[in-house]
């Protein structure tokens, strides 16, 4: 395998914690949080048929796939994508970046609640999850709440942006869990499944979002170049980026790009949005990361077989 894999796994966490900072460029610039959504999965949704046309691979053709793929874009598209966009018009890139990083927390307690055979926590789990729940605290600085009148009305509006990631991440989270479940055994290909899902997706809010914020509207130069990156890149290429580093160094490297995407995210927020970063964000997304290196299993070490049937066919759904 050597470092074939490094290209993909840097370029695939500079795609998602960049997604962060150019909703935030969108928002700012009057674009409605389900237009965002809308307008990233339609992108999203182009670009992957584009992938499938050139690698002449089939779409799912059964209606259990799709209805599937519809409950599964709800869970990891629709909603969690309005929520995000809905979440940085109150907050910045950078604090809804560190929150995106507790999703591996929500994806583990849903999988104890809905997925059998999933392994019951330890005390090392169960102290990860405790520690990333620190985490979001510090993140969002509740002792902030008590300060004066003006000082609680707008840290209200931070503790509400904040609650809407989260929210967003909460159903990142049971999303993976109905994944596991219905879909992740299926014969199709990632890339097949990917654009069945976000079809599905830029369906379900391209009824949504004129019913919610009205006609469309295509924004200016610099929010339409940050929709078409984040719909094309973010929303498309990233799941071929991801399905290629399962493929190339196997779903353990897949999943650290989690560790790294808070990274990029702040980063570029505090780089290109000038965006601050206060020593609660930093100290309440080390807490997150660790919390997230605490709960996770250890990677089994599969046989040749196992090897062989992981990098043909399991499936390592994109977060970003």
């Amino acid at each position: 395998m050597g470092r074939r894999w490094w290209p993909g796994f840097v370029a695939l966490s500079a795609i998602w914690g960049a997604s962060f900072a150019l909703i935030k460029v969108a928002v700012d610039a009057g674009v409605p949080p389900v237009w965002v959504a809308a307008w990233r999965c339609l992108l999203g949704a182009a670009t992957l048929w584009a992938v499938l046309a050139a690698r002449r691979e089939a779409a799912p053709r059964d209606l259990a796939t799709w209805g599937h793929c519809a409950v599964v874009a709800l869970l990891l598209n629709a909603v969690p994508f309005v929520l995000f966009s809905y979440g940085e018009t109150r907050v910045s890139s950078v604090l809804a970046g560190v929150l995106n990083a507790t999703t591996p927390l929500f994806a583990l307690l849903f999988a104890l609640a809905a997925v059998p055979g999933e392994p019951r926590p330890g005390r090392r789990r169960i102290a990860g999850l405790a520690l990333g729940f620190a985490g979001v605290l510090t993140v969002l600085g509740i002792w902030r709440g008590f300060g004066t009148a003006s000082d609680s009305a707008a840290n209200s509006g931070l503790v509400a942006g904040g609650l809407a990631c989260l929210a967003a991440t909460c159903c990142y989270g049971a999303g993976f869990a109905y994944l596991r479940r219905h879909l992740s055994s299926r014969p199709h290909s990632a890339a097949a499944l990917s654009a069945a899902q976000i079809t599905c997706a830029a369906a379900e809010l391209a009824v949504a979002a004129p019913l919610a914020a009205g006609a469309p509207h295509w924004p200016g130069a610099g929010a339409g170049v940050a929709l078409l990156v984040l719909g094309a890149l973010g929303t498309g290429v990233a799941y071929v980026l991801n399905l290629g580093l399962v493929r190339t160094a196997g779903t353990a490297v897949a999943a650290a790009v989690t560790y790294v995407t808070p990274l990029w995210s702040t980063a570029l927020g505090a780089l290109l949005l000038a965006e601050p970063v206060g020593w609660n964000t930093l100290l309440g997304g080390l807490a997150v990361i660790a919390a997230v290196a605490l709960t996770r299993q250890p990677p089994a070490v599969p046989g040749d077989g196992e090897r062989t049937r992981d990098r043909g066919r399991r499936w390592r759904q994109p977060v970003g």
